[in-house]
């Protein structure tokens, strides 16, 4: 649509005067249900905008959640790529409308809570608290050097040990005290802020603990001891400390799914006076039970309002959501829509979906804030609840990191209006919700769904009534009109601009229709009229940011994801070399590091590993205590930590001690590790390789396992392969050589086992794991094997606009699996439906959970390479084809389904870095068993998939570039099969 641009220097009066601000006697009213059909009428009405009100209707806009190992590799990015780093603190913290306004930490237990484990402060009660080694404060920190206003807050889920062993005996009130403040006073140390919120109830409890809330709140209020040593606090800062620690707020109570805290402050005086902001998860309704005026009835909708008998408002939180699921700009090719169509930027679990949920939160139940888990996801792909985030960081070696479209949906909510928290004279201007101007039909209660076309929008106004922003999402396939009057504002210029962002027309490029200004218009008969397209979300507002360079700034490129592969020192990237990746753990080559200090005034310098509270380069716990430290010669070495004492069995998902490194795009290599027990009362090590996903250390493909009196163990995943022993000692190298099929474990340098797997996992990360006793880890080295392939360049999602289809397809992205790429697959079972893939490299693996009933005819450039191909049977994130064997160039090859169920969902493509010798025999052996046939002797077809294997194979023995030994042998298989297959003409005619 065209941008009518209209002049801003023209006044206009205010509708009507302004009306003294006061409650409703009742409870605020919502706008009346809508009509399905028919304009959507909204009155914008001053007398509703209540200044007054500096909790409850006041926008806090949005936060971000870091638990649970999802922000363990940030500081890898800080580090290895620091300007990476700071543009994307920049990004989600900054500027003069902040997207994200608030850190909340869960706090970790070295336990895995969810996607993996986030070490625990402290280990035991008499370990001084570190909260540097928890990646969520520094983030706080640095967020607060480009907004010094950002929010803090604290919760926990599970407890470390020695806590929870107290408070399995129904005391531990003081334990959990003692954690708590031990860790906000260190955070306060280091950092410079005192933490503004603390939940001490459990996350997602369904039955808040309100005895120890209220225990909690008093022994905040009422501690004066801030002179122990073990705090660190010099005498001239303990009375600025005290005076913030006491003014530290209380959330509750973090229930998922059911409603709880809100009845309960309604009804208990003492404690609705302690609690200040209240939170559910993965909900958008408030609670509708008995009659209304009950305390069970629209309990939070009261408390937002203030209207409840205490006269007092509070804020409401959505404490925990999901962000948009996948990659936006792979799911506008999904087929979820009305007969197989797009939904675009939207449908379930999209971004319209997750702009629904803030609307419908609000509208429904008051909610004026909203905190992802996660907002950033900075884990390994392949743990649970995988690509659910806005932003992907997770390839720190390459400084590589993906902002999703979801993004842009949702500063259509932060850029039009003034959020955060309102300070105590009630003159940050913070613009204030407007419930008579919000409403959501959509269905559902988590994950929305807007294809009802039911109207769904929210109108955020300043306090002053100057100015107001109304956000309307429409996640359906009709277009839908509004119509929006003001009354009683102060409006300067009249002119509405409208911004709108939807995905691609037919033929446009992804990314034409994110976030831009559509139109600007003017009232008519009183109106704004604006008709909002399919699958789209717009705000109409009546700020001026057509020429604001913060509004218009389009998000950084992601970069190039380039493979981890160093030199031996584990931090240049080198291709060079024979070296993967290596890590001694003396990190002599890391320079320091900035963090952010003094609550935000300035960055200090800090040496490698003290910044990062000693946490390993590039490893992501999924459980343990994973953390390096001094061996007896004085070394570094990697220990886990967590022993017998510390041991708990309170986590979501157990699991013995583990953590991941590396790429998962690793294939053939050598990984070597060398591990002793420095716990008397026993141990074990383990060594994983081909990792793709997973939380477990069974969950490496191939692993060997060892204890100190040498009883060995060699495990494809979690099966027993082979057992033996080797002479007890105090400490063993182990490793483990992965060349396609053929799986070699070995102990201190002698081969223990070799393992031929008919179905081999190709690719996949290193896996270091240990029981529940202190082990030590040391010289990691990752290598790659001469004459093999070490890695894939690349991965595609079959999302991806490069990828070409024809014949019947469906491609899926909602309520899609978090074990596939990217949240979607892409499926067919009809007979000659095809698909063609560019890539560059010398083959590609096709990804993808498969039951090995596909049958495919193969082309390369355009010549047939492989008739009646088969697959085979994969896991998720499994290779069912694997083509081998090409020219390192350019390529593209189609795929043509004969017959079966094909699950496509990515493909990688084979790098052509091969060092050492490669064995050609075979492909001699098969040209020699070939001989000369005569082309004219045979079928056309038959000839043409001959010759072009022929002529394959003898490229290989003129010296092929990237050619490795996996290749070789499908040229000779390929040229076997294609002799086999020649036809004669005359047995075709007899």
């Amino acid at each position: 649509m065209r941008v009518r641009r209209t002049s801003r220097t023209s006044k206009w009066l205010p509708l009507a005067a302004s009306t003294a601000l006061a409650l409703a006697a009742g409870l605020i009213a919502a706008p009346a249900a809508h009509p399905v059909d028919g304009p959507v009428e909204i009155v914008v009405d001053g007398n509703d905008v209540r200044a007054d009100n500096v909790n409850g209707l006041t926008y806090k806009g949005l936060g971000l959640l870091s638990c649970n190992s999802t922000s363990n590799l940030l500081m890898d990015y800080k580090a290895e790529h620091p300007e990476r780093y700071w543009e994307l603190i920049r990004v989600l913290f900054g500027g003069k409308n902040p997207l994200i306004n608030h850190v909340k930490i869960e706090m970790g237990s070295d336990t895995n809570t969810s996607t993996g484990a986030d070490p625990a402060t402290m280990r035991t009660p008499d370990e001084p608290a570190d909260a540097s080694r928890t990646p969520g404060f520094q983030l706080a920190a640095d967020a607060k050097t480009v907004n010094r206003d950002l929010k803090v807050s604290i919760l926990r889920w599970t407890m470390p040990e020695w806590v929870q062993k107290e408070w399995d005996k129904g005391t531990g009130q003081d334990e959990m005290y003692t954690w708590y403040k031990e860790t906000i006073l260190d955070a306060y140390q280091k950092y410079g802020y005192m933490v503004d919120y603390v939940n001490p109830d459990t996350n997602e409890t369904r039955n808040p603990d309100e005895s120890f809330i209220k225990w909690y709140k008093n022994a905040i209020v009422t501690d004066t001891d801030f002179s122990h040593p073990r705090y660190g606090i010099p005498v001239e800062k303990r009375k600025k400390a005290a005076k913030a620690y006491h003014g530290i707020k209380i959330v509750a109570s973090d229930e998922n799914q059911t409603h709880n805290i809100g009845p309960s402050l309604l009804s208990d005086e003492q404690l609705f006076g302690i609690v200040d902001a209240v939170g559910y998860h993965y909900n958008t309704d408030d609670r509708r039970e008995g009659s209304p005026g009950s305390d069970t009835y629209l309990p939070y909708t009261r408390l937002a309002t203030g209207e409840n008998k205490y006269h007092e408002d509070k804020e409401v939180w959505y404490s925990e959501g999901t962000a948009s699921f996948g990659y936006t700009d792979y799911r506008v090719a999904n087929t979820d829509g009305p007969g197989g169509a797009s939904t675009g930027i939207g449908g379930v679990q999209s971004a319209l979906d997750l702009a629904n949920r803030l609307v419908k939160s609000y509208a429904n139940s008051k909610r004026t804030h909203y905190i992802f888990q996660p907002a950033i996801g900075s884990f390994y792909e392949g743990a649970q609840y995988s690509h659910k985030e806005l932003v992907s960081a997770r390839d720190p070696w390459s400084g590589h990191l993906h902002y999703d479209a979801a993004l842009y949906v949702m500063q259509h909510f932060t850029q039009f209006a003034r959020t955060g928290w309102e300070n105590d004279t009630n003159t940050a201007g913070i613009w204030r919700t407007v419930p008579e101007a919000s409403y959501s039909g959509v269905s559902g209660t988590e994950n929305v769904d807007g294809s009802n076309g039911a109207p769904s929008y929210m109108t955020l106004a300043d306090p002053r009534r100057k100015d107001f922003s109304t956000v309307v999402v429409n996640d359906s396939d009709r277009r839908k009109t509004y119509r929006i009057k003001a009354e009683n504002m102060r409006l300067g210029d009249p002119t509405m601009e409208i911004w709108e962002t939807r995905g691609p027309d037919a033929g446009q490029a992804y990314d034409a229709n994110l976030k831009h200004l559509v139109d600007e218009i003017r009232p008519d008969d009183g109106y704004y009229t604006y008709t909002v397209e399919p699958r789209s979300i717009v705000t109409l507002t009546t700020l001026d940011k057509s020429r604001d360079k913060e509004t218009t700034r389009r998000l950084p490129g992601s970069g190039e994801r380039t493979v981890l592969d160093t030199d031996a020192t584990g931090k240049k990237h080198d291709v060079r070399d024979s070296v993967l990746y290596a890590d001694d753990f003396g990190y002599e080559e890391e320079g320091d590091v900035e963090v952010g200090t003094a609550g935000g005034t300035r960055t200090t310098s800090q040496p490698y590993l003290a910044s990062r509270g000693n946490q390993p380069r590039y490893m992501v716990d999924q459980t343990g205590a994973w953390e390096v430290g001094k061996d007896a010669d004085g070394d570094n070495v990697l220990y886990q930590y967590m022993d017998q004492s510390m041991k708990d069995t309170h986590a979501w998902n157990w699991h013995t001690p583990n953590t991941t490194v590396g790429d998962f795009r690793w294939e053939n290599y050598r990984a070597t590790v060398d591990v002793s027990f420095p716990d008397p009362q026993g141990g074990l090590a383990t060594l994983g390789v081909r990792q793709q996903k997973g939380m477990a250390a069974s969950d490496a493909a191939y692993n060997i396992r060892v204890g100190p009196d040498g009883t060995w163990t060699f495990y494809e995943y979690g099966t027993v392969i082979a057992k033996g022993t080797v002479a007890a000692a105090d400490r063993y190298r182990l490793a483990i050589e992965a060349k396609g099929a053929s799986i070699t474990a070995y102990v201190d340098g002698k081969a223990v086992h070799t393992y031929q797997d008919p179905t081999p996992q190709a690719e996949g990360r290193v896996k270091l794991g240990s029981d529940f006793h202190t082990t030590a880890f040391d010289n990691l080295k990752v290598e790659k094997i001469d004459g093999y392939a070490p890695y894939a360049t690349a991965l595609t999602d079959s999302m991806d606009a490069s990828v070409a289809y024809s014949g019947a397809w469906s491609r899926k992205a909602a309520f899609g699996d978090a074990m596939d790429w990217y949240r979607s697959t892409s499926t067919s079972q009809a007979a000659g439906a095809s698909f063609s893939v560019p890539f560059t490299g010398t083959g590609i693996d096709l990804i993808g959970g498969n039951t090995g009933s596909a049958v495919f005819d193969v082309y390369v450039d355009g010549k047939p390479i492989a008739k009646d191909a088969g697959t085979v049977a994969s896991d998720k994130r499994g290779v069912t084809y694997a083509l081998r064997g090409l020219p390192d160039r350019a390529h593209t090859a189609t795929f043509v389904l004969k017959s079966g169920t094909i699950v496509f969902d990515a493909f990688t493509a084979i790098s052509g870095d091969v060092d050492g010798r490669v064995d050609t025999a075979a492909i001699r052996d098969s040209l020699a068993e070939a001989g000369d046939p005569v082309p004219g002797d045979h079928t056309p077809d038959s000839w043409a998939l001959f010759d072009s294997a022929r002529s394959a194979a003898r490229a290989a023995l003129r010296g092929q570039k990237g050619l490795d030994t996996l290749g070789a042998a499908q040229i000779a298989h390929r040229l076997d099969d294609a002799f086999a297959r020649l036809t004669r003409k005359d047995a075709t005619t007899s």
